[in-house]
Parts: structure tokens; C-alpha cells; sequence
């Protein structure tokens, strides 16, 4: 990064020192297969060593090109297919064939249940999905044949256990492709949003090949070096921040299909991974796993991660555990990816207490919420980037799109942080109500909307709570219709039925009344800091109604009623 004078206020100009790549995911995939094209591009790292597929470039491209012809048989250019499932090989395959036959895939949450499917393709106007048979307890096949008749627009669903079939439709046919820009629609990522529903974020090619290729540079990614992650590619991080970071350096992407900590520690060594994209909780259970300390790690360098805090503990216990450099992140889909990044020569202090400077190319600055003026350095204010990061808009959502992308283009995040002299940005909290459990955003009001659907609740409130393991998990804090309570088991099973399994709450609070401001608004940040000082007290989850007192309010004081009974 290029060395600039101390700030004077909370603006970062774009740095150009790295020229931007003007450049397609497909035409990059084309330029590694002439360059480097019997180096090993992609590893499907199943737990069994020996079952493992590996493409090189070459072979990536060709089957790539393939999946492009099949596509481009029963749709056109410009067409959103849809990919229902979890990391694997094929889900590569379709995302490089999509691209080169400029359509645009649609990533859809292998965790969704059929309420959350049925938007996103009816929302995306889909005219395809792929998906899995199964996963976990979801039968996915059974799930879109009954969505089927309610969606006109989508013409063919091709389950995964088919997909040889499908490819086979590919061969032969004339190979002439449409013509692709980099600023181009590549990608629709759904992002659930503070009014309900989730709105799907336009990314371009431009923007996640660019994104990627930076947040690689600045963590040291060599030529040719390999790559490992466990990240779902229905992420942004996983399909372009991970896999086009390690293509960006003609680099090895080593894709674990579903995060096993033992298995990534043998993937590690027998790889000989460099680089691992894992958000803290991963990171906790590679050190924790008993086999640690007799497997082979001295290929690692790099540890990439971020999605929720990363505590200092955990940056200093592996530095010196596993004899690597760290590099955290901070990106949001609507941005392509990664904003902001520290860098792994930055002090153990600046690596946990900021998140980093702002990425080459992008102009940032610390605004007032209300009036977009730029923010004094230290003081708080609202993130707002700008410049080729930007996504292109929320598909078919003009007034959704115009919250958030100002006219003279600046994005508004929604994240609050401030700003140092050096650039250092420090998160101060959220203007959403946005809970990051995992790595993974949830947006409160999706869950209170299937909250109050349910017969017996007045009132739902649903905010984050602080967790070792998760960095936040979901609470819901319930106001009941006449004071009977359903029970906690019974409310679970209420949202498992709509939502997927990360989005339900996993603490229930209930209450007569909620803490308000005089003009009747829920103080969400007054739940918040009950729960963090206990005085609210959480329902056992299987405890049946009837044996619960009417509030369950604990030292609450008079916001939440003086009909407060302690428990």
C-alpha cells in the first residue's frame, strides 16, 4: 500500500498504486489456461484423499466451456440460473460456465427452507436451478418439484446426481459464446434486509475478480501458491474471495465441501495448503482439535479470516500454535467483497482492534448518517464507499436500490466505524439491526415477520446476543397475546418451518412490555444490554408454558412495566 500523509478527516481517497484488471471471470480462466495450463487450478478435497478430483487449468476451462454450451441450449444470455446447494465440485463447474455464457447465477442458501427458495427464485425470475438431492434433512429434489408449478418462469431444474446428463447436452455444439464486459452482471447474492425479505445484490465481473485479487495481494498470496477453504461458495467470500483470490495469483483453490476440523487439518498437510480462509470459529477448532499437534502444518503462511470479531486471543494463540501470519477482513456483499483489510505486517493490536485500511481502489470515508458530511477522525459515523466496488443495484428493487446507493455514488454499508490518522478504520456498531453469527448476516426483521405470524405472539423482537462460539447468536424476545406464553420448543418449531436453521432464534426472552422511546419505538438496544448483563433471563427450551411466570424481566426496572417478577 503506498504511503500517504497523516489524514486531516475521515476520508480516504482511492489508492491506484494496483491498476484494476479490466477483465471477465471468464476471460480470466482463459488467460490461466494459456499461461499456466497444466498448473492444478481446483481440488475437490472430499475427507477421502484418494476419491479426491482435481482439474488443471486447462481441463477447468474445457469442462467450463462445456457447461457453457449445455446452458446456452435451453437459455439465452442474460438468463439467471440458480445453484440450491452445498460446496462441491459441480457448483464450481456451473459458476465458470454461467460466466462464460454471460448469464447470471443466482446462489441461493443450501440451508434455506421452501419458503426462502420460493423467493429467491421468484424474486430472480430464475429460469433454472441446480441443486443437490439432499441436504441434512431437506429433501431438495421433493422441495423443487412442489415449487415448480408456482414459478412459470423457471423452465428446467437439473439435480446435481444428473448433472453428467446435463453436461453430456454440451458436446458438439457450434462454441461460439455471447460477448462479456467486465461491468456486466455475474452474480445475484440474496442479503436479507432490515425490512423482511431479502433483496438480491447485483455483483459484476469486474468487481469480484478485482475485490478478490487485492484482499490476495495485501495477505501475501504467492504465484502459483495454494489456497484452502471450507467457506460456502454461496457466500461472497467463498466463490469469488476465496476462489478467484487464489486464481487471481495463478494459485491452487482447495475446496472443502463441508467444514471438518479434522479433515482440514489432514487436507492442510497433505495439500500443502499456504493460504486457509476460515472465519474464528473454524480457526478455534482447527487449535482445539486433538489431532493438531501430530499433523504436518509447516506449509501453512497465511491465515485469512474474518466475517465476525477475531479476538486478540485467538490472532496471538495462532501465530505462535501454527507458526503463521494472520490477515482479517471486512467486506460485504453489495461491495463485491472485501472493503477493508489489515495487513500481516500490522501490530497485534491493529490486527484486532481495527479492520484495517481500506482496500486499493476504493474510496471510503466516515459520513454522517443523516447528511452523508464526512465525519472528524475518531468520531463515529456511517461507512460509505465508493468507486468499482459498488454493486450495480438490488435486482428489480428501485426504491431498495436507492437506499443504499446514493446518486453521486457513494454505498451506504450501514456499518458504523470510525477512523485514525493512517486510514485504521474500527467498527463502532451497526445502523441495521444486522446479527453475524458465523460469518453468516441475519437481519432481525425476517425472523420477527414469521414471529408474529404465530397466533399466541403480540410482539416480536428479535436482536443479537454475545456468544463465544458464534460471536453472536439470534435472540427473540416475545410479547405474548393475553399472557399465554407458547412454549419456547413450540416457537422453534414455528420458524424451522419458514426459516433456515441459522436464522432461528436460539434464546427466548419473554415480556409484558418492551423498554420504548416516548414516541413509542422498541429500544433494541436496551434488549441488548439486558441480555448482556442477564437481567433478562433466557426459557429453558423445552420448559412448558404453563409453568412460566407472566415476565420474565430480572432487575429490568420500569421500561419493561413494573409488573416485572424475578426469576
Amino acid at each position: 500500500m503506498e504511503q500517504r500523509p497523516p489524514l486531516t478527516q475521515s476520508h480516504w481517497t482511492a489508492d491506484p498504486s494496483q491498476a484494476l484488471l479490466e477483465i471477465t471471470l471468464g476471460d480470466l480462466l482463459r488467460r490461466l489456461a494459456r499461461e499456466v495450463p497444466e498448473r492444478v487450478a481446483f481440488v475437490e478435497a472430499v475427507a477421502d484423499a484418494g476419491a479426491r478430483r482435481r482439474w488443471t487449468y486447462r481441463q477447468l476451462l474445457e469442462d467450463a466451456l462445456q457447461v457453457a454450451a449445455a446452458l446456452l441450449r435451453r437459455h439465452r444470455p442474460g438468463d439467471r440460473i440458480a445453484v440450491w446447494a452445498p460446496n462441491c465440485a459441480q457448483w464450481v463447474l456451473l459458476q465458470h460456465g454461467a460466466s462464460l455464457a454471460g448469464m447470471v447465477l443466482v446462489t441461493v442458501n443450501p440451508a434455506y427452507v421452501a419458503d426462502e427458495v420460493r423467493h429467491v427464485l421468484a424474486a430472480s425470475g430464475a429460469s433454472a436451478i441446480f441443486h443437490a438431492d439432499r441436504y441434512r434433512d431437506c429433501d431438495m429434489t421433493a422441495v423443487v418439484a412442489q415449487l415448480r408449478h408456482a414459478l412459470p418462469e423457471l423452465r428446467q431444474a437439473v439435480p446435481f446426481p444428473q448433472w453428467d446428463r446435463f453436461v453430456a447436452d454440451g458436446r458438439g455444439l457450434p462454441s461460439a459464446l455471447p460477448e462479456v464486459r467486465p461491468g456486466d452482471m455475474v452474480q445475484i447474492q440474496f442479503t436479507s434486509g432490515t425490512t423482511g425479505r431479502p433483496k438480491g445484490a447485483c455483483l459484476h465481473h469486474r468487481g469480484i475478480v478485482n475485490a478478490a485479487r487485492f484482499a490476495a495481494q495485501r495477505a501475501g498470496f504467492p504465484d502459483g501458491g495454494v489456497w484452502a477453504t471450507a467457506m460456502p461458495l454461496f457466500h461472497v467470500g467463498g466463490c469469488a474471495g476465496s476462489q478467484i483470490g487464489a486464481m487471481s495469483s495463478r494459485g491452487t483453490f482447495v475446496l472443502q465441501p463441508a467444514f471438518d476440523a479434522g479433515a482440514m487439518l489432514e487436507i492442510i498437510e497433505s495439500e500443502k495448503v499456504e493460504h486457509l480462509h476460515a472465519v474464528p470459529t473454524m480457526v478455534l477448532a482447527l487449535l482445539d482439535h486433538p489431532e493438531r499437534p501430530a499433523r504436518r502444518l509447516g506449509s501453512l503462511r497465511m491465515l485469512m479470516s474474518g466475517g465476525s470479531p477475531v479476538p486478540a486471543a485467538l490472532v496471538e494463540r495462532a501465530r505462535r500454535e501454527l507458526g503463521c501470519r494472520f490477515t482479517i477482513t471486512f467486506g460485504q456483499t453489495e461491495l463485491n467483497g472485501v472493503v477493508s483489510q489489515t495487513s500481516p505486517d500490522d501490530t497485534l493490536e491493529r490486527q484486532t482492534a481495527s479492520i484495517g485500511r481500506p482496500a486499493s481502489q476504493a474510496e471510503l470515508k466516515i459520513a454522517d448518517p443523516d447528511t452523508g458530511a464526512v465525519r472528524p477522525l475518531g468520531e463515529a459515523g456511517e461507512v460509505w464507499v465508493r468507486g468499482y466496488q459498488t454493486m450495480l443495484g438490488y435486482f428489480d428493487s428501485p426504491e431498495a436500490t436507492a437506499e443504499t446507493l446514493v446518486p453521486d455514488g457513494w454505498l451506504r454499508t450501514g456499518d458504523l466505524a470510525s477512523m485514525d490518522a493512517q486510514g485504521y478504520l474500527r467498527i463502532e456498531g451497526r445502523l441495521k439491526d444486522c446479527i453475524i453469527r458465523g460469518g453468516e448476516n441475519i437481519y432481525p426483521r425476517e425472523i420477527e415477520n414469521v414471529l408474529l405470524a404465530h397466533p399466541r405472539v403480540r410482539q416480536a423482537c428479535v436482536v443479537g446476543a454475545a456468544d463465544a462460539r458464534w460471536g453472536e447468536v439470534v435472540a427473540a424476545v416475545i410479547e405474548c397475546e393475553g399472557g399465554q406464553a407458547p412454549s419456547t420448543l413450540e416457537l422453534h418449531h414455528h420458524c424451522r418451518r419458514h426459516l433456515a436453521p441459522y436464522k432461528t432464534p436460539g434464546l427466548w426472552f419473554f415480556v409484558d412490555r418492551y423498554p420504548t422511546t416516548s414516541s413509542g419505538k422498541v429500544q433494541k438496544y436496551l434488549l441488548r444490554e439486558w441480555i448482556a448483563q442477564k437481567r433478562l433471563v433466557p426459557e429453558a427450551f423445552d420448559k412448558p408454558a404453563a409453568r412460566r411466570s407472566q415476565l420474565r424481566v430480572q432487575d429490568a426496572g420500569e421500561s419493561c412495566g413494573e409488573r416485572s417478577s424475578r426469576t
